[in-house]
């Protein structure tokens, strides 16, 4: 668990999503539910611009990633509502801040605390919705590899830190013999 910016952000429940998301002024909840449905990194979703978004599909493009290579990913059914329904900028950032430029990672950051404080929720960092995401996807059966490549990792052991994993999981594999 994240304390004091220290640790591994938490990997929120549904409930737990559904509370935040539902706290949060519309840029904010925008912004998140990109991180959480496409696995990205804050930072990339903040620089994403509007025409980042074509047809079914969002590039991160490679000045923005931390790998430095262009990704893609297919927008999925729940997230192209939540878009349609965004009163985004016909150009630019999605996010843009107040002195020009994109939103700041502190100030999403400063949101999602606020939001955190407000229903009480603890170790939750901008990194709990690519966590989540991940890990709900791992848990539902998609392959490492697969998730390699959405995320752009690298490496499969920088991925698989991503993935919370219980100890009830772990328990139950020795049935599988």
């Amino acid at each position: 668990m994240k304390n004091n910016r220290n640790g591994q952000a938490e990997v929120l429940t549904d409930e737990q999503l559904d509370q935040l998301l539902a706290v949060m002024q519309p840029n904010h909840w925008l912004l998140f539910s990109i991180c959480y449905y496409t696995s990205c990194r804050v930072s990339e979703a903040l620089k994403l611009k509007r025409s980042d978004i074509i047809g079914d599909r969002i590039v991160f493009r490679a000045c923005t990633t931390k790998t430095k290579m262009t990704r893609d990913v297919k927008i999925p059914a729940k997230l192209s509502v939540i878009l349609s329904q965004a009163d985004f900028p016909t150009v630019g950032y999605l996010f843009p801040g107040k002195c020009g430029g994109h939103l700041t990672r502190q100030a999403a950051d400063l949101a999602l605390r606020k939001a955190c404080d407000y229903i009480g929720l603890k170790g939750v960092s901008t990194h709990s919705f690519r966590r989540t995401g991940l890990t709900k996807l791992y848990k539902m059966g998609v392959p490492l590899k697969t998730l390699q490549e959405r995320t752009g990792h690298a490496d499969l052991g920088n991925l698989s830190q991503y993935l919370a994993i219980g100890k009830e999981e772990v328990d139950a594999i020795a049935e599988l013999l």
